[in-house]
């Protein structure tokens, strides 16, 4: 039993503890608000999740290049090999022309370009059928396929130049890319873009309706965690020889058009405004048209994207309220009296913008 005598230093030395272990009020930071640790648990999670997709990626590409093999739809320079059980005669092994034909016996010039095997089958039994057989059975073999070259770029462990035999997807040639990189300021974001540049019938049609615009590719945008991770196989676009694929890096914005120093910028966990993405690249040129400032917006469930105006002189003057970006937001400052900013965002991706949108390649 404790004497009363010794109460008071135990007293003391209790105080002592309780207030060493006790930070001052008013000076404890906690974890989660030092941005540091923001910083590093943001990176955390962002490669934990490319990780997670680029395991899917090797399942997805295996499951699909069996059906996607079938959906192949014949192009120029391939060797097609056509049999007409009825005839021997009239069997053939043609490649195929630089317009998308082959000429075959009875038949003469028939289109093949843009048919899969089965319905290039079906084409030939009809032309058959209409003078010649009752009931022919064909047969249609794709002995080579035309060399095609895709790019890719970005957020890829292999970015370059990719030349394949055949039919290939995106996730094909994210696999030939090595998968997405997962580490710091180079993760993959969750986007990527898919540039087409036109081909010479699109050009030529284009040409005809807008003499004026005939050179913009069109580009497609896929969530790859809906590719990759949900499996949404709808996502898995076909690729065409020319083809241009873009994984920009997690967490960038991008500015283009009438800037002095266009690029990709990293956000890095801070709230950047439309005025403050300009100051990054430079600030307008001398030709900006800063009053009709255009921010791309792509939505998370990729249904499209969202367009916004800004007008950058009237924020600067306090007259209209700054907007905040988002994580791969595009923002594009087009040229005083231009009719429309769509160019830009092309002039963004491959002109001196092009090192900042592909994550310094």
């Amino acid at each position: 039993m404790l004497t009363a005598k010794f109460l008071p230093p135990l007293v003391i030395l209790a105080v002592i503890l309780s207030c060493a272990s006790t930070p001052p009020a008013g000076r404890e930071t906690p974890l989660t608000s030092n941005p540091q640790v923001e910083s590093q648990m943001k990176e955390l999670e962002a490669s934990k999740r490319v990780g997670e997709m680029n395991g899917q990626l090797l399942m997805r590409v295996l499951s699909s290049r069996q059906e996607s093999e079938r959906d192949y739809k014949i192009g120029p320079e391939d060797l097609i090999e056509i049999s007409v059980f009825e005839d021997e005669k009239l069997n053939r092994t043609v490649r195929v022309s630089s317009e998308g034909n082959v000429s075959l016996p009875l038949l003469g010039p028939v289109m093949v370009k843009g048919l899969t095997s089965n319905q290039l089958e079906k084409e030939i039994r009809d032309l058959l059928m209409e003078k010649y057989f009752q009931d022919p059975h064909v047969s249609v073999f794709i002995k080579e396929f035309h060399s095609q070259q895709v790019s890719v770029i970005g957020a890829v462990d292999k970015p370059g130049v990719y030349s394949f035999m055949g039919h290939k997807t995106v996730l094909d040639a994210l696999a030939m890319a090595g998968g997405l990189t997962g580490k710091g300021d180079d993760a993959a974001g969750q986007l990527l873009f898919l540039i087409r540049p036109l081909d010479r019938e699109e050009e030529q049609t284009n040409k005809e309706k807008e003499p004026n615009d005939n050179k913009n590719p069109r580009t497609f945008l896929i969530d790859l965690e809906d590719l990759l991770v949900k499996g949404d196989l709808t996502l898995n676009l076909p690729l065409q020889h020319g083809d241009i694929i873009n994984v920009p890096v997690s967490g960038k914005i991008f500015v283009g058009g009438e800037v002095r120093s266009p690029g990709g910028f990293q956000l890095r966990g801070k709230k950047v405004t439309v005025t403050q993405a300009v100051a990054m690249a430079g600030g307008l040129n001398p030709k900006a048209a800063g009053a009709e400032t255009r921010i791309f917006r792509y939505s998370e469930k990729s249904s499209g994207k969202e367009v916004l105006t800004a007008d950058v002189y009237a924020i600067q003057k306090g007259n209209k309220e700054d907007i905040y970006l988002k994580e791969n937001d595009i923002v594009i400052v087009p040229k005083s009296g231009t009719k429309t900013v769509l160019s830009e965002i092309w002039e963004l991706i491959k002109g001196k913008a092009y090192v900042g949108f592909t994550g310094g390649l």
